[in-house]
């Protein structure tokens, strides 16, 4: 019995349970969307309409980073160049789902973050309040760990690393519980919930799929108390290996696992063919009625690294599925929408990740950039993550391995590609152009002809391919002995296209990457150890693969015979993890002359090291034996591949000095200054010389050739011609005589009029007592006082900013009603501008006889009667208003006190920060 599915409409705001608010709905569609079809638009890159592609389509993006971003500097602009909150550019680029990952405690003992984001569930709540504001759902992705957990590494967060996997299960129903009830505090739109990250073997450090499944089913649990509209995700990778999703699959409805969403990572680089994940989730939909999708893909723009820490994709990765460009990556985030969308209505979205980890500087700024990493944890890792995780990101912290795999440039500005999700609904076009040209790589024994390729194949943007002819570099000439080359050419439509050439120096060790049928002629040894396929392995589709879930030894040997007498290298590459630190690997060669070996590192998942044992010396007798002797840990894993024994070229000294320094001055021409067709023959030149020095048999005689070439290339730079053409003169008309004019008067020199200074009032009115702003314009003195008359009375200075002043001043409260002039005088009391204002006599309030806070008699003054109407015939009255004059004569004693003292007041403040 299956639990229902959960579709949930993407513009319906959630609610959570008793005591939440109703959330923010999403944002509408662009004008691209699925009910506006309106066919391709114009655009800058080409992309294919998504076909079948639902209205309520995720597109998603994780960033996970752009806090920790954020706080070392690093900025991002909207599409016309402006700075703006990366939020709202994503959502105008129609993206409606924000993914963050939460690690339970990412932090050392001293609080020092772990970096990748420092994403705790702190800072998941800030990004969940971000993305609702701007109208975009939260999936909340748990690895339940305290730093990275993918299918090599799946630890235990630091508090649960003593717990049975009951008490696992317990924790991780109350971790879920509690961070998820702080999002929806927050009222955080969460749409769904991950539990666990690509927990293909393990997750929270347990094991074995009854124990895994109750981990599961325990963060299911509390999804469904907290958040009960919301999803519950599991997530799995490798879907290019055969049958295991439909295992995983059967093992979670096996364990009864509550979960309503399948994913899947899928980079296209590592994850085998589109056809392939959409038929493996097709599966898993059908069979176990469940919905699907891609929770992590991404592809590169540029093969450039932006800060200094190598990338996961670099120009010698050699992914060759899509172009590194913005086209290419745009077309495989569309391609993989399309695969999503064939599933049917059970694939329900893409989430591209970390289109925003940019680099915090450039590279030539690293120390700079290594100090934001570990302060703010911007980098992949920081050095304090190695108490949690010593062998990964205690050996190889830095920065981020995917600012080349972002949808936003290195400084900020959004790609087209970001727009891919808008297009996918239309489709776009734009005109034709070439996008990637086929770079060639060619392997050839020491000794045999170097023919490179008459044709490239050119891809074009619009998706169309050609085979075009290609003209070389004349510098494959120049290559000497064993070494990796690069050599240039130009194709008949003017792209460059490159070609590595690698001479290869004779490996005398058989099936050395472990690629036939069988591995002779290897002999295995132990336990834990086989020949088998292996989507990882570093040289071809199959290696030597070992992985136990008890400690175990092993050993794989060949004996060679027939090695000519000499000194040889020995090499070996492996990737793995969790070996123990007691643990021993070594690689080693064994002649008469005695063993050399050298250790093998497992340095984490597809991080690939070499191990070399240099100075094997083979003897008369032709005999090397080669091993590699494994004692491992329970649980460690991993894999050997590409093993090689080669002999060491005899070193010829040459010297290049005069060649370097040929180089430097070539490297160094003002390319501005020269001809396009002068400048062609020297880049000829210096790419000659760079393949010479990178070969391994360059004589003296080479060396001084090839600094003759360059030399002449550089003296033979042409100058552009920067005379400007002149222009015939036209035929010259015959004009009729001129008049000549009357001889004109000169004018006398105009003085400049004075500018005139020019004061205006904020009011033409005011009562005494009151406020008036006054505004003096035309000013040329650096100070102006601001003044009243008609007796003149000082009432402020103002400081002149760009000729004006601004002051607002008290009208003294005891002058009398009447027109007066507010005047600007400068420092010797000139008069410079002045404005008439009419003053309005102050209301005058008689205070109540008695009443509390005054001053006023509660018997009768002389004159008035204790009724308090004027006496009869009585001298204290005006005569036409009956007011008693005493009274008034102290009433305006008392305001002249009060006038004074609001002067003094104000004073005092405009001299003190704060008045106590």
């Amino acid at each position: 019995m299956h639990p229902p599915r959960r579709r949930l409409p993407l513009r319906l705001a959630a609610a959570a349970t008793a005591g939440a608010v109703l959330l923010t709905p999403l944002v509408t569609t662009s004008a691209v969307a699925a009910d506006d079809p309106t066919g391709p638009v114009e655009a800058g890159i080409v992309v294919d309409k998504v076909e079948g592609l639902p209205e309520d389509f995720i597109n998603g993006v994780d960033i996970s980073s752009i806090l920790a971003l954020e706080k070392s500097g690093v900025t991002f602009q909207d599409w016309d160049g402006q700075q703006a909150d990366i939020f709202e550019v994503l959502a105008d680029a129609d993206v409606n789902y924000v993914r963050v990952r939460v690690w339970n405690d990412p932090y050392d003992a001293q609080g020092n973050g772990y970096g990748g984001g420092d994403n705790d569930i702190a800072a998941a709540v800030a990004i969940g309040e971000r993305a609702t504001a701007h109208g975009m759902r939260l999936l909340v992705d748990f690895h339940y760990s305290d730093f990275w957990a993918d299918p090599a590494k799946q630890q235990a967060p630091k508090a649960w690393a003593e717990m049975t996997v009951d008490q696992k299960a317990d924790a991780t129903e109350a971790y879920t519980a509690d961070a998820l009830t702080q999002l929806r505090d927050a009222n955080v739109d969460v749409g769904m919930v991950q539990v666990g990250n690509e927990t293909n073997n393990s997750v929270a450090g347990v094991t074995g799929w009854a124990g895994m499944s109750q981990i599961f089913s325990a963060g299911s649990s509390a999804v469904r108390t907290v958040y009960p509209d919301a999803l519950v995700a599991v997530h799995f990778t490798n879907p290019e290996r055969a049958g295991s999703y439909a295992n995983i699959a059967r093992q979670l409805d096996t364990h009864g696992v509550d979960y309503d969403v399948f994913a899947s990572s899928y980079y296209p680089f590592w994850h085998g063919s589109l056809s392939n994940l959409t038929t493996v989730l097709d599966q898993v939909a059908t069979t176990y009625d469940k919905q699907v999708m891609v929770a992590e893909t991404s592809w590169n723009y540029t093969l450039e690294d932006g800060d200094g820490h190598e990338n996961t994709i670099k120009p010698t990765s050699g992914f060759t599925q899509y172009p590194s460009s913005v086209q290419g990556q745009a077309t495989a985030v569309r391609d993989v929408m399309q695969a999503v969308t064939d599933v049917g209505p059970e694939g329900i979205g893409v989430f591209y990740w970390e289109p925003a980890w940019l680099p915090v500087g450039p590279p030539e700024e690293l120390a700079q950039n290594k100090l934001l990493w570990e302060e703010h944890g911007s980098g992949w890792a920081s050095s304090y993550a190695a108490e949690y995780d010593p062998e990964d990101a205690g050996e190889w912290y830095g920065g981020s391995s995917w600012d080349n795999q972002a949808l936003f440039d290195f400084q900020g500005a959004p790609l087209e590609s970001l727009r891919v999700f808008q297009y996918a609904r239309t489709g776009a076009t734009a005109p034709r152009e070439v996008v990637d040209v086929e770079k060639v790589t060619l392997t050839v024994p020491d000794g045999s002809p170097v023919t490179l390729p008459a044709t490239v194949r050119v891809t074009y943007n619009d998706g169309s391919t050609e085979d075009r002819p290609v003209t070389w570099s004349t510098s494959v000439d120049w290559i000497r002995g064993p070494g990796a080359y690069t050599v240039s050419g130009t194709t008949a439509d003017g792209a460059r296209v490159t070609a590595t050439v690698t001479v290869s120096a004779v490996n005398h060790v058989a099936n050395p990457s472990f690629e036939d049928a069988t591995a002779a002629p290897w002999t295995i040894t132990g336990t834990g150890a086989s020949v088998a396929a292996d989507a990882d392995a570093s040289d071809g589709a199959r290696s030597l693969k070992f992985w136990s879930a008890t400690p175990y030894t092993f050993a794989v040997e060949q004996t060679i015979t027939g090695v000519p007498a000499g000194t040889y290298r020995l090499s070996a590459t492996s990737q793995g993890a969790l070996a123990g630190p007691t643990d021993t690997r070594t690689l080693s060669a064994t002649t008469a002359e005695g063993e050399q070996s050298a250790p093998i590192t497992l340095d984490g998942w597809r991080a690939f090291s070499t191990a070399t044992v240099d100075d094997v010396v083979v003897g008369e007798d032709g005999l090397v034996t080669v091993a590699a002797r494994y004692s491992l840990s329970g649980a460690a894993w991993g894999n050997l591949d590409d093993v090689r024994l080669t002999r060491v070229e005899s070193t010829t000294t040459v010297d290049t000095a005069a060649l370097e320094q040929s180089l430097q001055t070539a490297r160094t021409v003002d390319r501005t200054l020269w001809t396009p067709a002068s400048l062609a023959t020297l880049d000829v030149a210096v790419e000659s010389a760079e393949v010479l020095l990178s070969g391994s048999r360059a004589t003296q005689e080479d060396v001084d050739a090839v600094t003759a070439l360059v030399d002449a290339a550089v003296a033979g730079l042409e100058a552009i011609d920067t005379t400007p053409p002149v222009d015939p003169e036209p035929p010259v008309t015959p004009q009729p005589p001129v008049t000549p004019e009357p001889p004109v008067t000169p004018e006398p020199p105009v003085t400049p009029e004075p500018v005139t200074p020019v004061m205006t009032l904020s009011s033409g009115s005011v009562t005494a007592g009151d406020d008036v702003t006054v505004t003096v314009t035309g000013l040329d003195l650096p100070e102006v006082e601001i003044g009243i008359e008609s007796e003149y009375q000082r009432l402020a200075s103002a400081t002149v900013v760009d000729g004006a002043a601004t002051v607002t001043v008290t009208v003294p409260a005891t002058l009398e009603a009447g027109t007066h002039s507010l005047q600007a005088r400068d420092a010797d009391g000139a008069v410079l501008a002045q404005a008439a204002v009419e003053v309005l006599a102050a209301p005058v309030a008689t205070p109540t006889p008695g009443e509390p806070g005054t001053d006023a008699p509660t018997t009768p003054a002389p004159g008035v009667p204790s009724s308090g109407a004027p006496a009869a015939g009585g001298t204290g009255t005006l005569s036409e208003t009956g007011a008693d004059v005493a009274l008034l004569a102290g009433l305006t004693t008392m305001l002249v006190a009060a006038g004074s003292a609001v002067l003094v007041l104000r004073r005092r403040r405009a001299g003190t920060s704060t008045l106590r």
